[in-house]
């Protein structure tokens, strides 16, 4: 209980101090695109960078990991089979299909490891997999869908490595996987930047709600009532069903699953659709509710399953 109540107080006091900023006015009417531009061009790579030169890859391969990744596909699945039936676009289908599963195990899933499962390595595999694999394909669909196609096919197999977010991530694998040692006048500076990145983020989500009106509503309510709803309840059932009915998982062990999969969506999922302009509005709305419906329901599964 301590841990899920830290994690999301730490997160709130953020937010609420960029909203504090932008009704105040403080960075003038363009603070929100350049913390943005900030977090995603500059501090997010060399955070990821950091995180993954000095992450142990071989905590990656487990039983764990598969049922997050199996949880994870089910439920971006499921919207994104919606998307395409509705026809909600490529950009807003990602944005809600990220929105839907890609869980926030940095800046409030770690803590709640800490307080919560009592050891904060139980989440790397999830940071990793999310970092490595979901984000640099969900931010080529991107890249992709903003360029309608209309570059040659050697430029869009090369998409990833345009990316800051990739690049960092496949640079920090490079030098993990390899041993290389980075001198610490090399390391500091990087290290410093990307402590930027969770505090921008914050910053510009907070920013963003001065003015705008209660979530659920407008055009994207469906897309956000069903990406909330595969969050909060679709990905930890899955997650429960494959770990206990399919992986045969009990114990801590399945309420380790169970609890990373139940965590709200992570925060630069708003940076992402505000640095390719498209679904801002979903991906706030939805980390929003999705963050307040993590608390009652990251209760219910640690007194179930604790």
């Amino acid at each position: 209980m301590q841990g899920v109540l830290t994690g999301f107080a730490v997160i709130a006091v953020v937010i609420a101090v960029g909203y504090v900023i932008g009704r105040r006015g403080y960075l003038g009417d363009n603070g929100r695109e350049v913390l943005t531009k900030l977090a995603f061009h500059v501090a997010s790579p060399a955070l990821l960078f950091t995180t993954l030169a000095r992450a142990d890859l071989s905590t990656v391969f487990s039983s764990r990991l598969v049922v997050t990744a199996l949880s994870t596909a089910a439920t971006a699945g499921v919207f994104v089979a919606v998307g395409v039936v509705r026809g909600w676009g490529v950009g807003r289908t990602t944005i809600g299909a990220l929105c839907s599963s890609y869980v926030n195990s940095g800046n409030l899933g770690i803590p709640i490891a800490v307080y919560v499962l009592g050891d904060a390595s139980l989440v790397a595999p999830v940071l990793l997999f999310q970092l490595l694999l979901l984000t640099p394909i969900a931010l080529t669909v991107l890249d992709l869908s903003a360029r309608d196609g209309k570059d040659p096919l050697w430029l869009r197999l090369l998409t990833p490595l345009r990316n800051p977010i990739a690049v960092g991530s496949l640079a920090g694998v490079a030098a993990s996987a390899t041993g290389l040692h980075i001198p610490s006048a090399v390391m500091d500076p990087v290290t410093l930047i990307g402590n930027m990145s969770v505090p921008a983020v914050l910053l510009a989500f907070g920013i963003s709600l001065c003015g705008s009106t209660m979530p659920g509503r407008g055009p994207d309510r469906q897309l956000v009532l069903l990406s909330v709803a595969l969050k909060s309840v679709g990905q930890p059932a899955a997650a429960w069903a494959l770990a206990a009915g399919v992986f045969g998982l009990r114990g801590h062990q399945l309420l380790d699953v169970v609890v990373t999969s139940a965590l709200p969506a992570a925060q630069n999922l708003y940076t992402y659709a505000s640095s390719y302009r498209v679904g801002e509005r979903l991906a706030r709305d939805s980390i929003l509710v999705s963050t307040v419906l993590s608390v009652p329901v990251l209760v219910v599964v640690a007194a179930l399953l604790g």
